[in-house]
């Protein structure tokens, strides 16, 4: 990894008219706004299909994409829908915000047009997709036609306890039995990763790289854990004994009681972590570089016990370490990864991150302690190391401004020098695009200085999450050169000499005949 840096800016939040951010046209001017900026990368949330909450961190499967992030207007393109049906629904009122109950609606209903329209004359690349993906496909469409049969209920709630404990003969009868549900499933996930494919090659052909978020957890009310409950911390009822969170800390004095299953590592160790390497084989057709969220619980992961309301009453249980990090860095070496470490720093998850030698992160909003120098200040930095203004769990900086400890913002602005011809998020930019790491990040809402009623996810708040967009013209030229400058100013970028892209040109020239 290059000195270079990146933007993280959700698929969601992109503009778009059908009410939410898509594969459509807006991400493809955000990729040339990139390019503008002089960014080398596009970090996103994770781009699974969202349940409880709407959170992209609780999705039904690890491997399937979101049917929202399908674009409309592509679909038209491909004589799968026509302007007017798409025009035909109310998407929401305010451009700002999605809104998720009116998208869960109609989404479905025009998705299921795409599919009576479509299944017979693309029967051939569908099969060749479900070829590509039969180690997932089957078991994820079957689950959600089977979610869709039962009224939408977790599974763990279906009344026919056969298909519930996923016996074989339970699953022939439904597969049979909700054939057409289930080719719609497919047909969703086959519309998904073709619209992606071809964004994600215009991406990466203008220099740009993606980085996706791969939750340490999946959801309970997943098709992995339906299909594969051996790899899972359950019963003999598939309940389970112990559920994921982390103890009170910055974000929330209950902590977070997150609910997912935990992992049964020894049974995972004993093929050499295959569930793991599938899983990570499965996000290599996505992202470019993959940060792990919540990396510090492969040494060590709070277990709570099954059915608590908070995650107060937990215990640190030890995981696999470095037996699973290595398994996986050893085995895909054409990715990149990153650690997300933050919180609960131990001299074990310390020694862990440095076996790895992947890079960590550096977050600014944590870096100010009056009281405490932290390792977060740019002066402690190694080069190895991933610097953000915030993630996405953290207010935007005008808001952090706003809302934050007096004493850290006065700490903030004399360290890093703040004037007001600079502005305060400008002068926070530059603490990180001027430090050594190899990498700086900011969120969308740093760049167009937005704060109140901006901020992605509320870590412990249910409700009014992950519904903010930018709209249509804030990524404009202007900021696009704002941006370029500042990156350009500490390294992080270069322009193209005339005679580097008269040769670029040659080159695309001698290909294209």
């Amino acid at each position: 990894m290059e000195r270079s840096s990146g933007i993280l800016m959700p698929i969601s939040s992109l503009p778009s008219p059908y009410g939410i951010g898509t594969f459509g046209k807006a991400a493809y001017d955000y990729a040339d706004f990139l390019k503008a900026a002089g960014q080398k990368y596009w970090q996103l949330l994770p781009l699974g299909p969202t349940s409880y909450g709407d959170s992209p961190y609780q999705s039904f499967s690890t491997y399937a994409g979101n049917p929202y992030f399908i674009d409309l207007e592509l679909l038209v393109k491909d004589e799968l829908l026509t302007k007017k049906e798409v025009e035909s629904y109310n998407w929401g009122e305010n451009p700002r915000y999605v809104d998720y109950g009116r998208i869960f609606e109609s989404r479905i209903v025009l998705l299921q047009k795409a599919k009576e329209r479509g299944w017979e004359r693309d029967r051939e690349k569908v099969r060749a997709f479900e070829e590509q993906n039969k180690l997932w496909l089957p078991n994820y469409a079957l689950f959600m036609a089977l979610k869709q049969h039962f009224g939408m209920a977790a599974w763990s709630e279906w009344p026919d306890e056969d298909i519930r404990m996923h016996e074989s003969r339970a699953v022939e009868k439904y597969a049979a039995e909700l054939k057409d549900d289930v080719e719609f499933f497919v047909y969703v996930q086959y519309l998904f990763y073709k619209q992606w494919t071809e964004l994600k090659e215009y991406i990466n052909g203008l220099g740009i790289r993606i980085i996706g978020d791969l939750p340490i957890y999946v959801a309970m009310d997943s098709a992995d854990v339906w299909a594969e409950p051996e790899m899972f911390l359950l019963d003999e009822r598939r309940v389970p004994t112990e559920v994921s969170g982390v103890p009170p800390d910055y974000f929330s004095e209950d902590g977070q009681l997150w609910g997912n299953p935990l992992y049964d590592y020894k049974a995972m160790e004993r093929d050499g972590f295959g569930w793991w390497i599938r899983r990570i084989g499965g996000a290599e057709k996505l992202y470019d570089v993959i940060r792990i969220d919540h990396f510090r619980g492969f040494e060590s992961f709070w277990a709570v016990p099954y059915g608590e309301k908070t995650a107060r009453k937990g215990e640190w249980v030890k995981g696999p370490g470095m037996r699973l990090v290595g398994a996986l860095t050893g085995w895909f070496h054409n990715l990149e990864f990153i650690a997300e470490d933050l919180g609960y720093p131990t001299p074990e998850v310390a020694q862990m991150l440095a076996d790895s030698k992947l890079p960590g992160m550096k977050v600014l909003e944590f870096a100010f302690n009056p009281n405490e120098p932290s390792d977060y200040l740019p002066h402690f930095y190694k080069e190895n190391c991933i610097c953000y203004t915030g993630t996405h769990d953290n207010a935007p900086l005008a808001l952090w401004r706003e809302e934050g400890d007096e004493k850290e913002l006065a700490f903030a602005k004399k360290y890093l020098g703040i004037n007001e011809e600079e502005g305060f998020n400008y002068g926070v930019i530059r603490g990180g695009m001027s430090s050594v790491a190899k990498l700086f990040v900011a969120q969308m809402q740093d760049y167009l200085e937005l704060g109140k009623y901006c901020r992605m996810n509320t870590p412990g708040k249910l409700g009014g999450n992950w519904e903010w967009r930018m709209l249509p013209g804030e990524a404009d030229k202007k900021l696009a050169k704002k941006i370029f400058d500042i990156t350009k100013m500490y390294g992080r970028c270069r322009e193209e000499k005339k005679d580097e892209k008269d040769a670029k040109a040659k080159e695309e020239t001698k290909e294209s005949k």
